[in-house]
This record gives C-alpha cells, sequence and structure tokens, in this order.
C-alpha cells in the first residue's frame, strides 16, 4: 500500500512533487471524455522518468504477434492502443531556459486533479537565480464538446527583473509506444501547415499486412495570448507555433497563454477533407469563446453526471474520495455515447493489455452502467458483441469447434491476444458475454433484445459449449478440459468449477430463451429439436467437481492435491507473488489470483444456501492473493452477503482504493479501469444487499462501522430510486417513473414517486 495524495473528498490533489513516483502520479491524474484521454504527464519538458501517453478511443494497431506464431489457430496478430499524436507537449522557456521540473528549483508545488468539474491544474515557482515565476496551469478534455482539448497556463514575475518567455505549442507526429517491439512507431505524417498563431498536422497509421482499418488523425491547434508571435518553426514531424514576451517584475496581472486542440479521426469522417472543414469549422466556434466559458461548460456537463452517479459516504473520507475517484475515471473512459466503443482494461491511462475489449466490461461494468445510465448505454454495449458475432465464430472455427467464442481481447471481434492460456484456454468469457444479456434483461425488464440479437449470440455460445465438452465414460458425464478459469495462477486445468457451471448455465439459460423466441427465427438459426435436447442432456449431465467432506466446489480436478499453504502463513516481502515468484512457481502454487469459485457463486447468489457460500468463501479466501483487480469487489460483496462486516470492509477499501494507495505496486502502468466497478458493486450490492429476485428489487443495507451512512442512486424497470442508508434507518425515494413494490429487509415497501419509505 502506498499513499502519495491528499485525503479529499473531491480532489486527488498533493503538494509534494514525488520525481521517484512520477508515473504513478501520471496514472493518478489521468483525464479523459470517452473520445480521447491522456495521462497526467506535464506539457512542458521534463528530462527525469516520465510517460507520455495520450490515446484516442476505437484507434490501434494489429502489431504482428511475436509468441507462439507456428501454433495452429493462433492469432495473427497483437492488436494494441497506440499512442497519438502528442498535442499537449509545450518546451517554456525562461531567458532562453526551458522549464525542467527534473532539474530546476522550485516551491509552492500543487497537482490537482478535481473529480467534481474533470479538470486537472498545476502550480509552482520557478527559483533561478535570475528569475522567479510562479506558474500555474488548467486542462482538460471537453465533456461538452467532445473533440476539444484546452489548456491555459498564467505566469507572473516575483522577482525584481524583466524576464524573456518563449513558449513553443507543439503537435509532434515522432511519438512512440513504450511496450511496441523495436521502439516501431506508427504514425506517417500526411500533411500539416502553421502560421504564426495556428497548425495543423494529419497523420495516418502505417500500413500492416492484415486488413484491418488504417486511422488518420488531424490535431488543429489554436491560441489566445497576449504574447507576440513569432515565425513559424519547421520540422518534419511536426508543426510548432513560438510565442515570446517579456515578464515584467512585481505586476500584479498575470500573462496567460492559452492553447485549444481540436482532435479528429477518420472513425468519424469518410475523406481527409471533410475532417478538416470539420476541424476548422469547430476550431473557429471555439475562438468565439472564452476559456472561462469553455471551462463553464465543462463544469456543468460535469455535474450533471454526478448529479446521477454520485455516492456520498459519510464519516470516512477516505472511503467518499475512493468511490469519487473510480467513478471520474470510468465516465472519463465510457459514457455510452459511441456505441462503436468498448470499455479497456487501462482506458486512456496507460498500454498495459493493449486497450482492448475483456471479459471485464460484461462481468463488472454492465451493473453499473444499469444502474446509473440509461438502458441504452448497456444495450449499446450489448451490441457491441453482437455486431462482432461473425469474429466470434471465425475465433470457433480457428479452433476447429462449432458456434461462436467471442475473443478474449478484441478490437473488432478477432481474438487478438498473444498469450495461448489466456486466448484459447479461458474460455469462461463465452459464458459471461450470455450473462449480460440476462443482466440486462433482469434488470431493464425488456426482453426485447433477449429474443431477437441476443438470441443470435445465445445461440452462438450453446453451439460452442456443447461442441467444447466432451463425454466421460468413465464418470458417465460431460467435461470441460483443458482449459484456465477466472484465476489465472493455474492455466490448462481440467474441469474448473465456475466455467462448467457457466457452460451449464448457458445451455438452460439458452434453452429457456428458445421457448419465447418467434418460432421464425429459431427456423433461420436451424436450431431444431434435437439440437436443444443434446443441450438439456449436456447440462443435465454436466460435471461439477465438489468435495462432500470439505462441503466445497472444488477449483478444478487437481486443486485439492496442492500444498494449500495459506496466504496469512507467507513471509509478506514475497506479495505480490507475480513480482517476486516465477510464473513456474506460481502456477504449482495454490493460490487465487481472483475470485474462481467465488465468481460463480455472485453471479448466482440466491441460488445456493448460507451454508454453501459460507463453507466455499471460508476455504478459498485465506487462499486467494487479490493480485487481480478484479478480485476484492467480489469478496466484499460475498463477504456482506454472509455478515462478515469485517471482511467486506476490508476488501471494499481495497478495492476503492485500489489505484490510490497503489496496492498491487503497478498503477504507474495506468489505472484499472474496469475494475473500479467494484467500489460502486461493493457498497450497492454488498452493503446495501442490492439483489433482483423474480423482477423485484430486494435491499438488505447496513452501514459499516466506521461510517456514519450512504447514499446513492439506482435505474430499475424505468424507475430512478434514490437509497439513503444510515444508522437509524433506511429510506428510498421513487424520484422518477410508475409507482412500484420493492422488499426491504423481507418486507415488502409499496413506493410512489415523492413518497418515502
Amino acid at each position: 500500500m502506498q499513499r502519495i495524495f491528499e485525503i479529499d473528498p473531491w480532489k486527488v490533489i498533493t503538494h509534494n512533487f514525488d520525481s521517484k513516483n512520477k508515473r504513478l502520479q501520471e496514472s493518478m491524474t489521468s483525464i479523459g471524455n470517452e473520445y480521447m484521454g491522456m495521462r497526467g504527464m506535464f506539457e512542458e519538458q521534463y528530462s527525469g522518468d516520465t510517460h507520455k501517453g495520450i490515446y484516442l478511443g476505437g484507434v490501434w494497431f494489429p502489431d504482428k504477434t511475436r509468441v507462439g506464431w507456428w501454433k495452429n489457430g493462433y492469432p495473427e496478430y497483437f492488436g494494441k492502443v497506440i499512442n497519438a499524436v502528442d498535442f499537449v507537449s509545450l518546451d517554456i522557456k525562461l531567458n532562453g531556459q526551458s522549464i525542467d521540473l527534473a532539474k530546476d528549483k522550485f516551491s509552492d508545488f500543487e497537482l490537482c486533479l478535481d473529480m467534481k468539474t474533470g479538470i486537472l491544474s498545476r502550480r509552482f515557482v520557478i527559483q533561478r537565480a535570475d528569475c522567479q515565476v510562479a506558474v500555474v496551469a488548467q486542462r482538460f478534455v471537453s465533456i461538452a464538446q467532445k473533440q476539444l482539448y484546452a489548456n491555459q497556463l498564467k505566469f507572473k514575475n516575483l522577482g525584481d527583473q524583466p524576464v524573456l518567455l518563449e513558449v513553443d505549442s507543439k503537435i509532434d507526429a515522432d511519438v512512440f509506444n513504450e511496450d511496441a517491439n523495436y521502439d516501431e512507431q506508427f504514425w506517417l505524417v500526411q500533411a500539416k501547415r502553421n502560421d504564426q498563431t495556428s497548425g495543423v498536422l494529419v497523420a495516418k497509421t502505417k500500413p500492416n499486412n492484415f486488413g484491418t482499418p488504417e486511422f488518420t488523425t488531424e490535431m488543429q491547434m489554436s491560441h489566445q495570448t497576449s504574447l507576440e508571435a513569432a515565425p513559424a518553426v519547421e520540422s518534419d514531424k511536426s508543426v510548432v507555433n513560438r510565442f515570446t514576451g517579456k515578464l515584467m517584475p512585481q505586476t500584479q496581472t498575470a500573462t496567460v497563454f492559452e492553447k485549444r486542440v481540436i482532435v479528429a479521426t477518420s472513425r468519424d469522417y469518410t475523406t481527409v477533407m471533410a475532417m478538416d472543414q470539420a476541424t476548422q469549422q469547430l476550431t473557429d466556434q471555439i475562438s468565439q469563446k472564452s476559456f472561462s466559458e469553455l471551462k463553464a461548460a465543462q463544469e456543468t456537463a460535469w455535474a450533471k453526471r454526478w448529479e446521477m452517479s454520485d455516492v456520498a459516504i459519510q464519516g470516512d473520507a477516505a472511503a467518499q474520495q475512493g468511490i469519487r475517484f473510480n467513478l471520474f475515471q470510468l465516465f472519463s473512459t465510457y459514457y455510452g455515447e459511441d456505441a462503436r466503443l468498448n470499455i479497456g482494461p487501462k482506458g486512456f491511462t496507460g498500454e498495459k493489455y493493449g486497450g482492448a475489449t475483456y471479459w471485464d466490461t460484461e462481468a463488472f461494468a454492465v451493473p453499473l452502467y444499469l444502474a446509473l445510465a440509461d438502458p441504452q448505454v448497456t444495450h449499446n454495449l450489448l451490441e457491441y458483441r453482437y455486431k462482432q458475432l461473425p469474429g466470434a465464430y471465425h475465433n470457433a472455427q480457428q479452433q476447429g469447434l462449432k458456434g461462436a467464442l467471442f475473443p478474449m481481447v478484441t478490437f473488432n471481434g478477432i481474438e487478438c491476444h498473444n498469450e495461448w492460456e489466456i486466448t484459447f484456454e479461458e474460455i469462461h468469457r463465452n459464458g459471461t458475454i450470455a450473462y449480460a444479456i440476462f443482466n440486462y434483461t433482469r434488470y431493464t425488464g425488456d426482453h426485447e433484445y433477449e429474443t431477437h440479437e441476443g438470441f443470435n449470440v445465445l445461440t452462438g455460445i450453446a453451439r460452442f459449449w456443447a461442441d467444447r465438452v466432451h463425454y466421460s465414460k468413465h464418470k458417465q458425464c460431460y467435461m470441460i478440459h483443458g482449459v484456465t478459469g477466472p484465476n489465472e495462477y493455474e492455466n490448462n486445468v481440467n474441469n474448473n468449477w465456475y466455467t462448467n457451471l457457466l457452460a451449464k448455465w448457458v445451455l438452460n439459460y439458452t434453452n429457456q430463451v428458445a421457448k419465447r423466441v418467434d418460432p421464425t427465427k429459431v427456423k433461420e438459426l436451424n436450431l431444431t429439436d434435437q439440437e436443444r435436447q443434446k443441450w438439456h442432456e449436456i447440462a443435465d449431465n454436466m460435471y461439477l467437481p465438489t468435495n462432500k467432506e470439505l462441503g466445497i466446489f472444488v477449483q478444478n480436478d487437481d486443486y485439492l492435491d496442492k500444498d494449500l499453504t495459506l496466504v496469512k502463513d507467507l513471509p509478506q516481502d514475497q506479495l505480490p507473488l507475480n513480482q517476486h515468484w516465477s510464473w513456474d512457481r506460481i502456477l504449482r502454487s495454490p493460490y487465487i489470483k481472483q475470485a474462481d469459485v467465488l465468481q460463480g457463486i455472485y453471479y448466482f447468489i440466491d441460488d445456493f444456501t448460507q451454508e454453501q457460500k459460507e463453507r466455499n468463501f471460508d476455504f478459498y479466501e485465506p487462499l486467494t492473493v487479490h493480485e487481480s483487480s478484479l478480485s476484492p469487489s467480489i469478496h466484499a460483496i460475498l463477504a456482506a452477503d454472509l455478515h462478515k462486516e469485517e471482511k467486506a470492509v476490508e476488501m471494499y477499501q481495497r478495492t476503492a482504493r485500489l489505484d490510490l494507495d497503489n496496492y498491487n505496486n503497478d498503477t504507474k502502468d495506468g489505472l484499472h479501469i474496469t475494475s473500479m466497478t467494484g467500489s460502486w458493486l461493493a457498497i450497492v450490492q454488498g452493503f446495501a444487499g442490492m439483489r433482483v429476485r423474480q423482477g423485484q428489487l430486494h435491499f438488505a443495507p447496513f452501514v459499516p462501522k466506521n461510517w456514519d451512512g450512504y447514499r446513492f442512486h439506482v435505474n430499475f424497470h424505468g424507475r430512478l430510486l434514490k437509497v439513503t442508508v444510515n444508522k437509524q434507518a433506511t429510506k428510498i425515494d421513487l424520484l422518477k417513473g410508475e409507482p412500484i413494490t420493492i422488499e426491504l429487509h423481507d418486507r415488502q415497501v409499496e413506493l410512489a414517486p415523492k413518497e418515502v419509505k
């Protein structure tokens, strides 16, 4: 655990510049607006260790796979998000010398991400022998105008002599990805132009051999400042505007420099000419507005988001900061306004995991977006998978299998991950794609998708499971061998309980939905009674490993043969295991990276007895190292369900402040965006005990001992509810929609608009 920012309910703020943890600071102060985003690197030059990362939604490159190319069925390429053309950088000189906080002496440092408004600010005072200058910087990517990046700097001369100020404002295509093979670059400059106060650069991704899209981007920068424009600076890969002026001593009015950039990509325009015309038009439009007006629009737009999504916690400032930080970063990454996009595990905060779509979206993000956004947002996430159904069929065919195998990692539906044990063993994600359809249907009450596009998806997945199983004559049941479960610290196991459970459930669920589907559609899919009967047979005879003596579901066939030493008995200096042990040692160990059996119990929490839940929790949690960001929230919810309050709160703290406190010592590589839903899930499904049972909403809230109370909103079946919990009572307000009956602590409660229960 490492805490480098101060506790504040609405800010990520520090007054200490920590050069040793610069990358950590950059990750935590990342900003985005779904269309684009960036790490919290400095605008000006910095010669110390830094990771300058800017990323554009939906823009990626098919990097040639370097691992396993000789294996049949292996992906042709490894898709990855690429570092965008740099439109942020400035070179700021005082008396001819660049500001560089790795070298300069400075004082009065502050770095602040205001989560209420999405504005990143910084201030410091440069202390040199020949000058003393105060600098205040603000920047944001607008959620009111998605293509706008705005940056304002203010300079004050605190010394007694004039200071020459020079600012070089850049758009630079000479950028690298840190994870690229052989330091390759991805952008080729197509066109550029600039005059003394503005500049345009057009770049295109280099050609690839896989037939995947090439992307063109255009960045157009403009400036507003009292500084004088100097002759334009020429460069092969960049455009630069230079501004100069004198900072007079002891002047009360600051010298202001503003940079605005309109960013466009070929995802939205059919021709470069159309893109250029659009960026010019937007540039002209924003030139009519002051920075204060642009900033006000940003503040208003974020206020509207927070009005619906905020979770207010009383009595624990660290917990409050954690949940708001996670919600802010989630909605900075994805807000459902572009149905072509999905939620990458790192969002716009780093390059790890390639920036692609994982099963995290369906497993962890969908429940939050169902509750806090318009149902269309989740519908878009389901449509994202439906539109990639042909790719899922391709993935299965590559393995010689029938049906549809949705990818573990993708940009376009085709599997593009480069580790076999993840790519083609971790097939449990196929079940979660189906579970998301079920979740959407029960939460919205809308069966339209389930019986139309969703049924196409369900049928493809069911056919995959029916072909992937095999029948064991020895045990007279169906089995699934050679898989990796959610616990990635075991590979190539037989009969992972969670995987087998999901396969069984999908076959049953698809058969149930088939009864409600128009017969014409069933016929179009060539789904026969004989095939459906086979699904019934497989589901009824699916092998689910159990141990009667321990009273548990066994993670896989060989798990109990391991040396089951508990995590608490490990030397603490060996954790995290993935940073201290060899992969071979980890795979032979009993340690669980994230919820596996417990993930399955979480999905179907009402299908198990309290004794079953408790026995499995008490057995597996002490063996879990939580080295996946997806793990703590599931344990928090189950612990709360089992009235293990202390453990539930411990797990909440871990999921809520995973990045803010750098629990797994890996936040410098980027934030864990998709797991950030976990803090919300832990409160709403854990502490508040929210469940959906037979189409009815249930709550069984409690307040953690160190809290005074909490408040949140949920959408359900077209209603908007506000839930307020304190140590005296629970109050539920129906803010919008028709009257509804819910259950509160096993008591039926009828709610009408503005009625308090």
